[in-house]
């Protein structure tokens, strides 16, 4: 449990899925682009991104073997011509002038420095090409977070987390701003959208989301713990936010940074 599993990622991602698709829309695509996704994932949306643009291209990249993996074969060029998978890691992005639109969608707060990942960005967009990122923001009361501490900071669970240094970086937009500013991007929105409540269909639903995002936890913990820490934190947040007499959870709306930007032409 201490690597990204594809097939949890795909059953437990809609949320994010939903909300990636309600930004693309917003590109306005016109069909003929060249297109980098940042985080692809199990490359649902990035093929979702590929239908928006049959005379274009899409890249979806990840710095997950098994991920990349998964997409290529999930997603097939036979189906898929327009449709590429790469792995390469977006703090260390080896491109120039080759993209008209940038996207990232609830990949950047998994990085902590994004001053590597917006001037890769910069480097490789055409002159004119545009992004549009999406993650979670600093404002956010995370509701997951708030229950990993304090099942990590419990007996059973606080010796694994001596000197841990937690894997997200969530920000602000105006922080955000200085920093396209600063790679040389020009800003057209910086803004912070709220989602309405996520619904997790049952207590099964509900570990294989934890499961998505805890592996960094996991990893510190023996093998053979692994299943019940994940089990004390899916009962953890039960107790915060309980099921409804349907089975279903009702987890609290998650407040996004939303970033839109240009290449300045020089």
């Amino acid at each position: 449990m201490d690597k990204w599993n594809p097939e949890d990622y795909r059953k437990n991602s809609s949320s994010q899925q939903k909300s990636a698709q309600e930004a693309i829309v917003k590109l306005n695509l016109k069909g003929n682009e060249s297109i980098l996704d940042i985080g692809c994932g199990d490359g649902k949306v990035t093929a979702e991104i590929a239908s928006y643009i049959p005379n274009g291209s899409v890249r979806g990249i990840n710095n997950s073997l098994e991920m990349i993996d998964f997409a290529q074969k999930t997603f097939p060029p036979s189906y898929f011509p327009n449709l590429t998978f790469q792995f390469a890691d977006a703090k260390n992005l080896n491109f120039n002038n080759e993209f008209d639109v940038i996207v990232s969608f609830f990949c950047l707060h998994w990085i902590i420095d994004h001053i590597p990942v917006l001037t890769g960005i910069e480097r490789s967009l055409k002159p004119n090409g545009r992004i549009l990122l999406l993650f979670p923001a600093k404002t956010n009361d995370s509701h997951v977070d708030t229950v990993m501490s304090k099942v990590m900071s419990s007996a059973s669970w606080s010796k694994y987390f001596d000197k841990f240094t937690w894997p997200w970086g969530f920000y602000e937009p105006n922080e955000y701003k200085s920093w396209l500013e600063s790679v040389g991007l020009k800003i057209n929105r910086v803004e912070l959208l709220s989602t309405t409540k996520g619904i997790i269909e049952g207590k099964e639903s509900l570990n294989g989301f934890i499961r998505t995002i805890l592996f960094p936890f996991t990893a510190r913990i023996p093998e053979a713990l692994q299943q019940n820490f994940v089990e004390e934190i899916a009962k953890t947040y039960l107790e915060t936010y309980p099921s409804d007499h349907m089975g279903f959870i009702y987890a609290p709306p998650v407040v996004r940074l939303e970033v839109n930007a240009t290449k300045i032409v020089n």
